[in-house]
């Protein structure tokens, strides 16, 4: 008997991986229990959102992009830029992303082609702020890790913002490195008379 949902069932199960597999450039660092690949999305996505907005963009593409970039992670790993001076990552990820979406039906796996291609040409405002999503997150990241006694972390937060295209993540960013980002916390959880 055949089950077309099974191919459905399959990526959504492989996806679950990305909850286990940890961002590998951190421990580089030194950071014993690093986000990991499915966190790192899922902040990106809510922040490729937030961009979109902020843009004037319509969100659907971007939420698309920031949600599946790293979805090739849980076939081939979080490869950091160390390995990437070894291993050819483009072609790593985009032999192991459509093999993910190969199965898929044809509509599913033609958007999502389509929204791979045009996040990796970055020539869209679409894929750009998806971009600027995730080197926000990674910067965000960064300056937590920064905050959690890991100084090696503002290495990351030099190089990076340079890469930050749109004019509201860049200013997301301005405002994030001159704050303390659990403000919100703490004005949360005050004591009150």
């Amino acid at each position: 008997m055949r089950y077309p949902n099974k191919n459905i069932l399959d990526f959504i199960s492989e996806a679950g991986l990305l909850k286990r597999l940890r961002r590998s450039g951190w421990a580089v660092l030194g950071i014993k229990d690093a986000e990991t690949v499915a966190e790192h999305s899922f902040r990106c996505a809510l922040i490729s959102y937030v961009l979109a907005r902020m843009e004037k963009a319509p969100p659907y593409k971007v939420l698309l992009m920031a949600l599946f970039n790293d979805i090739q992670e849980a076939r081939i790993t979080d490869l950091h830029k160390m390995a990437q001076r070894y291993i050819d990552a483009r072609t790593a990820e985009d032999k192991a992303f459509n093999e993910q979406i190969g199965a898929l039906p044809k509509t599913i796996k033609a958007e999502l082609a389509d929204m791979r291609r045009e996040y990796k040409r970055q020539a869209t405002r679409e894929s750009i702020i998806a971009r600027d999503a995730d080197i926000l997150e990674c910067l965000i990241q960064a300056k937590e890790y920064q905050g959690y006694g890991y100084p090696e972390a503002a290495k990351f937060m030099k190089k990076a913002p340079r890469f930050l295209k749109t004019k509201s993540a860049r200013e997301l960013w301005r405002l994030a490195k001159n704050m303390n980002l659990n403000d919100w916390w703490f004005r949360l959880s005050e004591f009150k008379r």
